[in-house]
């Protein structure tokens, strides 16, 4: 029974919470503070991505929305850079570029199984 329950526990993991995921959104804003209009995503939507295009050190180009699938990407061109970020909870995507969301549920869930693994192996 034990191998049974550390597979369902295991199981959790490939679970999403069933909310929708809400997300910063704009196109080709100059200026992040431009860029703080929520939009609660579609079913479907995984990520929230944030796309910067640099040029020339001058300005920036930023654009923010919902993503069903989110490539990350950093191009070098002859005149600046295009920068392509993911994050994965709710209004994750407030700066202009940023590193990877935690999904606190699957934090929760790690931590669970953690507990239980160790109940299990102690014979309780």
């Amino acid at each position: 029974m034990t191998p049974l329950l550390i597979f369902l526990l295991a199981g959790c993991f490939f679970i999403q919470p069933t909310n929708s995921l809400k997300c910063y959104t704009c196109n080709t804003q100059l200026n992040n503070d431009k860029c703080k209009t929520e939009k609660t995503c579609e079913e479907g939507s995984r990520a929230c991505k944030t796309d910067v295009i640099a040029l020339a050190g001058l300005f920036n180009i930023i654009s923010k929305d919902c993503a069903s699938q989110c490539d990350l990407s950093l191009k070098d061109f002859a005149v600046g850079k295009r920068n392509i970020s993911c994050c994965y909870s709710d209004l994750c995507n407030t700066s202009g570029t940023h590193a990877f969301g935690v999904n606190l549920f699957h934090v929760a869930l790690a931590v669970l199984t953690s507990i239980a693994c160790l109940f299990l192996g102690n014979g309780l």
